[in-house]
């Protein structure tokens, strides 16, 4: 099997940017609500868990962008789609579903 880098490259720097916006937005939300706060307790309430739910959404995003940041750096050291544990190629199949994927489908179970 041979991985074509450019077009996974191409993969991950569109997944790179995705995730760049999906944090731009959630931290404008965080910092610009859409519906300030108004005076009852219920609103606010509801105000407090939309920004703890967008908070993890925003964690979510920033860890995925790492992932994919290394992955374009696996990409330009020559290690990309190889095992981190056995050193054999991951599994095409494998990377499509999961572009920025460390290990073979035998040690990631």
């Amino acid at each position: 099997m041979s991985i074509d880098l450019q077009a996974a490259k191409q993969d991950l720097l569109t997944l790179k940017e995705e995730y760049e916006t999906r944090i731009d937005k959630i931290e404008d939300h965080i910092q610009n609500p859409q519906d300030d706060l108004n005076e009852h307790w219920e609103d606010q309430a509801i105000s407090y868990r939309q920004n703890d739910m967008r908070t993890n959404l925003m964690v979510e995003a920033r860890q995925s962008l790492i992932y994919v940041e290394n992955a374009l750096s696996r990409i330009e050291n020559g290690t990309y789609g190889k095992c981190e544990v056995c050193g054999e190629q991951i599994e095409e199949q494998r990377l499509q579903a999961l572009p920025y994927a460390t290990l073979c489908m035998e040690h990631a179970e």
